[in-house]
């Protein structure tokens, strides 16, 4: 897709659009990562290096993968809502990749993360030539767990993430590429 002052064009669905992130949108990531009802299964707020970070983190993978999280924008308005991608993800003994969707709670209940996430899952599919797509899901985590199973993908793994001091049971769900 185009290329934009805000960043390169990736997907666009009936009321998003989806981009790679650029540094202009910190503040947008901002709201999102510094908002503590919106990170309770990161078991809270963000602080600003760990926002820092994380950008950085998805600007490099752009770079070395081609692919991650990308900034998911309102089509009519074309604020920022959410985040949502693939990344390549340690899984046991291997790396899967993973259809992430975070988005700030003002926009929960909208159909948004089901319907980025169901455009990335495709892209995954038909662009990047994966065989299955899953989403790692904190086990607490019940609304994360219905987009997974609105996308087709059903509970193959337990597995437990240590992440910020805290051990967090997580259910990994997938679905396959169907074959004609």
């Amino acid at each position: 897709m185009a290329e934009t002052e805000r960043g390169r064009r990736i997907l666009s669905t009936d009321r998003l659009e989806l981009r790679e992130m650029t540094r202009q949108d910190l503040p947008a990531l901002r709201s999102i990562l510094q908002d503590p009802a919106t990170m309770t299964h990161y078991e809270g707020a963000f602080s600003e290096d760990m926002v820092e970070s994380w950008l950085t983190r998805m600007l490099q993978r752009y770079r070395d993968d081609g692919y991650a999280l990308w900034a998911v924008e309102l089509k009519d308005i074309g604020e920022m809502i959410g985040q949502c991608g693939i990344t390549r993800q340690p899984q046991a003994e291997t790396t899967v990749d993973e259809v992430g969707y975070l988005f700030h709670r003002d926009h929960w209940h909208h159909g948004y993360a089901t319907e980025a996430a169901r455009a990335c899952r495709d892209f995954a599919f038909n662009q990047l030539g994966v065989e299955t797509v899953w989403a790692h899901v904190r086990d607490t985590n019940l609304a994360s767990m219905n987009v997974a199973i609105r996308l087709g993908m059903t509970v193959r793994t337990r597995f437990v993430k240590h992440y910020r001091g805290v051990e967090m049971p997580h259910l990994g769900f997938a679905v396959d590429r169907e074959h004609d």
